[in-house]
């Protein structure tokens, strides 16, 4: 299918929509619609806004103020709608009974539950349907969700933050701030997009950080602390502010676990807050993070900010259980205190770990090195 400028016109005003529900929408998709009637004029236009509620389509459907200009129009959709009846009624087939004579589509649904039966829903209701008009920009847009649906596994992004001699921290420990305003800044944009925001223990101990959405506006993400011994102290943020029924804590000390909590009651956990406490297996004395991320996604879960320290890093590493790294690199030098990546295991340059979709970008006085695994 030859597209016009008129359908690229269309769909990246589409994309744009779908992009306001960044945050509020998961573990659902991204999705943006525009309706343009048979002369050209754009007559409706909506996103999916928040989960649960009423989908793109059906949002763009309302906006129409003249029912008749739908015949013969051509509605615009950076996903394909769905077929399946969820929290809503399936957008194909109320698509379906309309007189639209054209459905543009920028990415085929890999859900199951669609995966193509809500393209054929439309097609035998006579209607003309075109696929693939900027798909690159519509997968990349949802590449949390592709993965969710996909592997049942949140997409994992690992946030680091170094100086450009390699140091995470200084030898006395501290390491805020290593880089600038303007960088973290962006991290607490991540954290509204994102689900959930996870750390291991030692850097809850060493930081006590909050985990929260400051400085912009933004939905809270769930927050996780790998707390493998389950002894992490009563009386930190995590555990004590507003945000605190957002905190999951996970563990593999059955015995910690069975005598602070009722492990048949996960909502109680050993500090008494109301959160969530999750017991796992060990996986070489200690917490199992591949049945952690599975866990996750088991809570709607779809993606994951890892804030790691370098023990936590090195495992997700190691592991191959990161998609993403954001790398930022802060003009200041450490000479000594605690590096990045360390034990790799890598012992020759050919086994060197090899980036993909590498991108640099200049974050305030920071270098920010984005790349996927």
């Amino acid at each position: 299918m030859a597209f016009t400028p008129e359908d690229y016109k269309h769909m990246k005003k589409a994309l744009r929509l779908a992009a306001k529900g960044t945050g509020f929408v998961s573990p659902n998709p991204l999705v943006g619609c525009v309706i343009v009637s048979d002369d050209g004029t754009e007559i409706g236009s909506g996103y999916h806004e928040r989960f649960g509620k009423a989908h793109a389509e059906i949002n763009a459907l309302n906006a129409v103020r003249e029912p008749d200009a739908l015949r013969g129009a051509t509605l615009y959709v950076t996903l394909e709608p769905c077929s399946h009846t969820g929290k809503t009624p399936p957008c194909a087939a109320t698509l379906k009974e309309l007189p639209l004579a054209r459905v543009v589509i920028a990415l085929r649904d890999p859900n199951p539950k669609v995966d193509g039966s809500g393209i054929r829903m439309l097609q035998e209701a006579g209607i003309q349907v075109d696929t693939g008009l900027l798909e690159d920009e519509a997968r990349k847009q949802n590449e949390f969700f592709l993965h969710y649906i996909t592997t049942g596994k949140p997409f994992i992004t690992l946030k680091v933050a170094q100086t450009i001699d390699g140091y995470i921290a200084a030898p006395d420990g501290s390491s805020q701030w290593i880089t600038g305003k303007q960088a973290r800044t962006r991290v607490h944009e991540w954290r509204a997009k994102y689900d959930a925001v996870l750390i291991g223990r030692n850097t809850a101990l060493t930081d006590n950080p909050r985990l929260t959405v400051r400085h912009v506006d933004g939905r809270q993400p769930k927050r996780v602390v790998i707390d493998g011994p389950l002894s992490l102290p009563e009386n930190l943020n995590l555990f004590t502010d507003q945000y605190e029924d957002r905190t999951f804590v996970i563990t593999h000390n059955e015995k910690a676990f069975r005598e602070k909590g009722d492990p048949m009651l996960r909502m109680l956990s050993p500090q008494n807050f109301s959160g969530q406490t999750l017991l796992l297996r060990a996986s070489n004395g200690h917490t199992d993070l591949d049945q952690a991320i599975t866990l996750l996604g088991r809570h709607n879960i779809a993606s994951v900010l890892v804030e790691p320290g370098s023990d936590l890093l090195r495992a997700f590493i190691t592991q191959k259980l990161a998609d993403k790294i954001e790398l930022f690199i802060a003009p200041k030098l450490l000479g000594g205190g605690t590096r990045s990546f360390i034990g790799l295991d890598i012992q020759r340059i050919e086994e060197a770990l090899k980036l993909r979709k590498v991108s640099l970008e200049t974050v305030g006085e920071d270098i920010l090195v984005s790349a996927y695994f």
